[in-house]
């Protein structure tokens, strides 16, 4: 039931106006026993900070960097790399987290395989010693040159025009749903499934 306001705090009532801690003798008799003289100059942490809270620094999850997970721009991702024939027909495939750049799975890709005539690769394989790698193989470079790179290399854009088999290979792999969305836990599970996909489209014919 509500009731009206004068009823409950008649206006006439003299309130008692609030005096201030530090003036009495009370406070003053505990600040000189206790040393403490005005505002100390050390910081003081107020008791609702003292909490536990994630740590500054970048932490990653147990098992990351061991089972091929990495964070990308789109989140906790693996990256499939893999080295195609003409046909489109895997060679060697490698898994890294999300946030390897290419260029660092290259050499062991090439190392997998028996050295070939030519290799073709986009802008994210334009590395010197990448082409040197490649030059001591006798391998012909196929790799289109970063915009920033001062000295510039031959490129053959016609024979660049067939990267698009390696493009078309891992749609085909991701055609298979285990494939296109990781479900294993384990890399070497996920790295089976790509195996064995591989073999049912390319190698079993």
């Amino acid at each position: 039931m509500a009731w009206l306001a004068e009823g409950l705090w008649p206006q006439n009532n003299d309130l008692q106006s609030l005096q201030p801690l530090e003036p009495t003798r009370f406070v003053a008799e505990i600040a000189s026993r206790t040393g403490w003289r005005g505002r100390s100059s050390r910081p003081r942490h107020d008791r609702q900070f003292r909490r536990e809270s994630p740590s500054l620094r970048q932490r990653r999850k147990r098992g990351e960097s061991s089972q091929a997970i990495g964070r990308s721009r789109g989140g906790r991702t693996t990256k499939i790399h893999a080295l195609v024939d003409g046909d489109g027909r895997p060679h060697a495939l490698l898994l890294t987290g999300g946030h390897v750049a290419d260029i660092t799975a290259a050499a062991s890709l090439l190392a997998a395989t028996e050295p070939t005539g030519s290799l073709i690769g986009d802008k994210g394989y334009d590395a010197d010693h990448l082409r040197r790698f490649l030059g001591s193989r006798g391998t012909i470079v196929v790799i289109p040159n970063k915009i920033n790179r001062i000295a510039r290399y031959p490129f053959d854009a016609e024979t660049y025009k067939m990267r698009n088999v390696i493009e078309r290979t891992f749609c085909r792999l991701k055609d298979f749903r285990r494939i296109a969305t990781r479900y294993d836990k384990l890399a070497r599970n996920f790295l089976a499934g790509i195996c064995l996909v591989t073999a049912l489209c390319y190698w079993c014919n």
